[in-house]
């Protein structure tokens, strides 16, 4: 019997995974203990999350409450399943490159740590599986910000000629820039897993991710763009745009889009393959523009000012040039534009926000 585990199980990514293999007929094993209530607060706990998952799936999805850290515990759970487990989905993560700064070991410890506990037990107990690690476009620091940028009316936009004008692909440096502790603890985790792959031939596939969205997404002011400024939106509770005039750009990937990549993937692995992956120039935006986008759809006006500093280490353009995972895999397709994922977070979230 095939196993899929999930780390973050009940997190955006974590749940997407969850639904997408057991809509298939696979078994899911989730290990998730809700940390991110820790990281930032009740307000962004996933038990929501997590008892819509059982409660949707029943026998088909076991959920292990379970720190990724706890050694003993993620070996008692790969031994459990052993060889059966085809495919790992790496989700779990201290996402918040704000927060890391207030506990650097914490974050660490989460993000670097925890993916050896968990990229060591594949090791010894099921090397022939596939893993699949989220990473982030934060391992690429401040570097972005040295591009040659034009500001416009709404946005920042790369000058035309550029090399990157369809996004920024796997060749740019890790190296020598300012990543933010976030950035530096999913460095070590990234390195990690393409190690793992080539030192022990292991199939791992490592995905640099910016804005990852949808409506499974207990956004909050430290993490969830699209999804905080959403529920903001509807809640009339004041946001705040740090920097850059508001006119910083971010592509958007839906949850499924992602965990679709995920799936091709799996279906025909590769070994310490690493993907830029994000909406592209098909799904981006500027947080001036988000804003409008979700006026528009809540029929309301945002409360919003604006702070001069920008957070450390932010990006003031990013879109993911995603055409190298396309030529691996071309018959995946992005399906959510920005204003289809912000329809769907209002839609689905009305009755949970309002």
């Amino acid at each position: 019997m095939p196993i899929i585990l999930v780390t973050g199980s009940a997190g955006l990514i974590g749940s997407e995974s969850v639904r997408f293999f057991c809509d298939r007929g696979y078994t899911v094993v989730g290990i998730d203990n809700d940390l991110r209530r820790v990281f930032f607060g009740d307000d962004a706990s996933t038990e929501w999350n997590r008892d819509r998952l059982l409660q949707d799936y029943g026998d088909r999805y076991i959920h292990k409450s379970v720190d990724i850290r706890d050694q003993a515990a993620i070996t008692t759970i790969f031994q459990e399943y052993s060889s059966d487990i085809h495919l790992i989905i790496h989700a779990a993560a201290q996402p918040s490159h704000d927060w890391a700064a207030n506990d650097p070991h914490m974050d660490f410890s989460v993000n670097a740590n925890g993916t050896l506990v968990l990229l060591e037990n594949t090791r010894q107990h099921c090397p022939n599986a596939v893993f699949i690690f989220c990473s982030t476009n934060k391992v690429y620091g401040d570097t972005p910000n040295n591009l040659p940028l034009i500001e416009q009316e709404t946005r920042w936009e790369i000058d035309s000629p550029h090399p990157y004008q369809e996004g920024i692909n796997e060749s740019m440096s890790i190296d020598q820039t300012k990543h933010s502790l976030f950035g530096a603890s999913k460095v070590a985790a990234d390195v990690l897993v393409q190690e793992y792959g080539r030192y022990f031939n292991i199939k791992t596939g490592i995905f640099r991710g910016g804005c990852l969205t949808g409506p499974g997404h207990s956004g909050t002011k430290l993490h969830g763009f699209l999804s905080y400024l959403m529920k903001c939106t509807m809640t009339s509770t004041p946001y705040q745009v740090f920097g850059y005039q508001g006119k910083q750009v971010r592509d958007n990937i839906h949850s499924h889009d992602l965990v679709n990549a995920f799936y091709h993937f799996y279906q025909a692995p590769r070994v310490a393959e690493v993907y830029n992956i994000g909406g592209s120039r098909f799904s981006h935006c500027s947080m001036l523009e988000a804003i409008q986008h979700c006026e528009a759809i809540a029929g309301k006006k945002l409360d919003w000012k604006y702070v001069e500093s920008n957070r450390i280490g932010d990006h003031i353009w990013w879109i993911s040039n995603i055409h190298k995972f396309k030529h691996h895999y071309p018959s995946w397709e992005l399906t959510y534009s920005v204003t289809d994922i912000l329809k769907e977070i209002y839609t689905q979230n009305v009755q949970r926000w309002i």
